[in-house]
């Protein structure tokens, strides 16, 4: 069985705005509104995967902030920078994102906002969460890298964790979700079981030492599905998000 990889060049509506909450080329968002309803919903912060390369932005999740955008959420596609061996950049400016984007659409939420990471994404959320700056009131986590040291020693995407510490996992247990704390806000990770990119085992051991995280997996959901509207374990998607409400 392969991955369903469909949505990742899948066309989507364009944002409504594409917002600077920084000053550099990669700190930007895209804006999507939600209808009336999202005043009174949080802010949704999509914080895209792709192994932490510079090859992957926010674009590949259009689709899914298109969709949660039309299901009545205001929604901020985050990009943040990805330069191999520089892991600081993407934590910085992830955590950056998450407390400056609320202000920038107020009036459009209700103040606070959920953290989406999707793959490396979720790892970076699950960062977040530990120390959270601005009003981040929760975390969903979709097939989320949560453990840098077994994500090395798999090897998998070629060495990505590597690639992206920029030396071995060890050397930074202070960027490794599996070796910390749970996250200081409400948790969720949702991974499917037929995940062939990032290991069920992966969350399944992040959940058994982080008692307070929840865990959710969709049966034959693959690596992609959490972020493919047209996935059938979207509505699980959903019904996590709506847990936040």
């Amino acid at each position: 069985m392969s991955e369903d990889e469909s949505v990742l060049g899948r066309a989507a509506p364009a944002p409504d705005r594409t917002l600077a909450w920084g000053a550099l080329p990669d700190q930007v968002a895209d804006i999507r509104f939600g209808d009336a309803h999202a005043a009174s919903r949080p802010l949704l912060a999509i914080v895209h995967g792709g192994f932490w390369r510079p090859l992957y932005d926010r674009m590949h999740t259009a689709p899914m902030a298109a969709a949660l955008a039309a299901a009545g959420w205001t929604v901020a596609s985050i990009e943040y920078r990805r330069i191999p061996g520089d892991p600081d950049a993407s934590v910085a400016d992830v955590r950056a994102a998450l407390a400056a984007l609320p202000a920038q659409v107020a009036g459009r939420h209700r103040g606070d906002v959920i953290a989406i990471g999707h793959s490396a994404g979720g790892h970076l959320a699950l960062l977040a969460g530990l120390a959270p700056t601005g009003p981040l009131a929760g975390v969903l986590a979709l097939s989320p890298l949560a453990d840098l040291g077994m994500t090395q020693a798999l090897g998998l995407s070629r060495g990505a964790a590597g690639e992206f510490l920029g030396c071995d996992a060890d050397a930074r247990a202070d960027l490794d979700p599996a070796r910390l704390r749970s996250p200081a806000v409400p948790t969720t990770i949702l991974h499917g079981d037929a995940d062939e990119t990032v290991p069920l085992a992966m969350s399944r051991a992040y959940v058994a030492t982080h008692a307070d995280v929840r865990l959710r997996v969709p049966r034959g959901a693959g690596h992609y599905a959490g972020i493919d509207p047209l996935s059938p374990a979207w509505t699980a998607v959903v019904e996590e998000i709506g847990r936040f409400d």
